[in-house]
C-alpha cells in the first residue's frame, strides 16, 4: 500500500513514521508512507497556501490551486482521497479495515479556518475522528496512518488482530500478565487452569460485561438480542 499525506506541517511526523510498528512496516515494505508539504505545489512566489475567505469572517483559509495540483501529481487509477475535516464522518474500525484493502491513499491534512468548498470536489470521502476540534489534521491522519497499516497483511500477528477491541462490535477481554496477585488484586483462576475451552468461554463472557458497562452504544440491536 501507498500513503500519500498533504502537509503543511511535514516535521510532526518525523517521529511517528521512525519508530514501533510503523517503522518496521515501512522497513520491511509493507506500507509506503510520503508526507508531502502542500507548499510544495503552490505557483505563488512566496509560497502562499492559504487566504482572507470572501464574505469576511475570521481566519484564513486553505486555497484550491496547491491542493489540487498535489492530488493530480500524485493520484493514479487505483487512489482513494480522504479529507480530514470534523464535518467528515465518524471513523472506525470497519472504516479502517476498508481502506486496508486500498492500494493507494491520499489524505488531506487541513489546517487554519478550514478548506476552500470547491477542494471536496476531488476528494473521495471526509473522515473525522471525533467531535471536537484540533488545530490541523496531521494528528487525525496518523491516526488513520496507524490504524490502516496495522491492519496489512504481515504487519502484526492475524490472531491479534481478530481477537482486539471493535472486532465484533466488542471490547477486548482483560488481560493479566505476572505477578499473580499484586496489593489483594488476583489473576483469575481461569487463565491458570490451562483449559483453553474454559478460558475462551471467560474472555467472551468478559467481552460482552465490558462492552455492556462501558460502551452499550456499540451493540446493535441485534446483537442485543443475543447478548443481554
Amino acid at each position: 500500500m501507498r500513503i500519500n499525506v498533504l502537509t503543511l506541517f511535514p516535521n510532526m511526523f518525523d517521529g511517528f513514521l521512525s519508530e514501533s510498528i510503523i517503522k518496521r512496516a515501512i522497513d520491511s515494505k509493507k506500507v509506503e508512507i510520503n508526507i508531502k508539504n502542500i507548499r510544495d505545489y503552490s505557483k505563488n512566489k512566496h509560497k502562499q497556501v492559504d487566504d482572507t475567505p470572501y464574505g469576511g469572517g475570521r481566519g484564513m483559509v486553505l486555497m484550491c490551486e496547491p491542493i489540487f495540483e498535489a492530488v493530480e501529481d500524485l493520484k493514479n487509477k487505483d487512489t482513494k482521497v480522504i479529507m480530514m475535516t470534523p464535518q467528515g464522518k465518524p471513523y472506525n474500525q470497519k472504516k479502517a479495515m476498508e481502506l486496508s484493502k486500498c492500494k493507494d491513499l491520499i489524505i488531506i491534512c487541513g489546517h487554519y479556518e478550514g478548506f476552500d468548498e470547491r477542494i471536496s470536489s476531488i476528494v473521495d470521502e471526509e473522515i473525522s475522528i471525533g467531535d471536537y476540534v484540533l488545530t490541523g489534521g496531521e494528528i487525525p491522519s496518523m491516526v488513520v496512518c496507524d490504524s490502516v497499516t496495522r491492519l496489512l497483511p504481515g504487519v502484526i500477528e492475524d490472531e491479534s488482530k481478530e481477537n482486539e477491541s471493535f472486532s465484533e462490535d466488542l471490547l477486548d477481554y482483560p488481560t493479566y500478565t505476572k505477578p499473580r496477585e499484586y496489593r489483594g488484586m488476583k489473576v483469575p483462576d481461569v487463565l491458570l487452569s490451562g483449559d483453553h475451552k474454559k478460558i475462551d468461554e471467560w474472555r467472551k463472557e468478559e467481552q460482552i460485561k465490558k462492552t455492556k458497562e462501558k460502551r452499550p452504544d456499540l451493540i446493535t440491536e441485534i446483537k442485543r438480542k443475543k447478548y443481554w
